[in-house]
């Protein structure tokens, strides 16, 4: 079987799939361009846990952790069947790694089943979430997905989905993509430079060495799981880079797909 990428997506807003200004067409063309995978390992920005905790539930809820926003998004279910021996196996994988891991049953947070409901509409691929945690460092997730990389032999596509650039506390709702603040711009070229050069040492210091990080991701969690799908990654990857856009002035969308040389 052929080794499958690890993709980092930038989930956007929980109205990804009802808002047409929104760029959601892009998801099913990227989905389209991809091997099928047997299964997904999605990390998602919005399940966050002190140490890895990997889901074995059999048949997901769709958990719709947002607030304030038009009924219609609450109403949409996402009936993926689980992929519970995935998640099993990600926990042996990791704890092995010594990187100690816990397993629970839990349900599909907007940051999967918004990406998912675009890449997979009829729900028909199995997915089991993995934690990230909030107060480890980038290194502690490139580990995390070194540990997973062996289930892309299985047909196991491991996503990191969250956001390029987030911080809320500067977006501004009114704005038009064109007024994007130049910083998202700065910050997402040193940041993609630094991956197709596989600087892996300096991407791990973003905080310190990229230009207005801290401005960028006032918290972290969003960028997080880019380093766990770059760890999945082989050490020669190709990047191939998917743009969408920057929206509400500060959060840019790119998705990144890596695979082997």
């Amino acid at each position: 079987m052929t080794r499958l990428p690890s993709l980092f997506l930038s989930h956007g807003a929980p109205t990804l799939p009802i808002d047409p200004s929104l760029p959601s067409a892009e998801f099913a063309s990227l989905a389209a361009g991809l091997p099928r995978p047997k299964a997904i390992l999605m990390l998602s920005a919005h399940w966050m846990t002190a140490q890895p905790v990997a889901s074995t539930a059999a048949k997901p809820d769709t958990i719709h952790d947002f607030y304030g926003f038009p009924r219609q998004l609450y109403e949409i279910q996402y009936p993926a069947p689980g992929a519970p021996d995935v998640a099993r196996r990600a926990a042996e994988l990791l704890d092995a790694a010594g990187i100690a891991t816990s397993s629970e049953s839990h349900g599909l947070d907007h940051g999967a089943w918004v990406p998912m409901l675009l890449m997979f509409p009829d729900a028909d691929v199995p997915v089991a979430q993995l934690s990230i945690q909030p107060r480890r460092d980038p290194a502690h997730h490139f580990r995390v997905g070194r540990a997973l990389r062996t289930l892309r032999d299985d047909g196991v596509m491991v996503i990191g989905s969250g956001q390029i650039t987030h911080n809320l506390r500067e977006a501004d709702f009114s704005a038009r993509p064109e007024e994007a603040d130049p910083r998202v711009t700065e910050f997402t070229d040193w940041f993609e430079t630094r991956l197709a050069g596989h600087d892996i040492d300096a991407l791990l210091d973003y905080r310190r060495q990229a230009p207005h990080a801290v401005s960028m991701h006032p918290t972290d969690e969003h960028l997080l799981p880019v380093f766990a799908a770059l760890g999945a990654a082989g050490d020669d990857y190709q990047m191939r880079i998917q743009p969408l856009g920057t929206y509400q002035r500060v959060l840019a969308m790119t998705n990144y797909v890596f695979t082997d040389a």
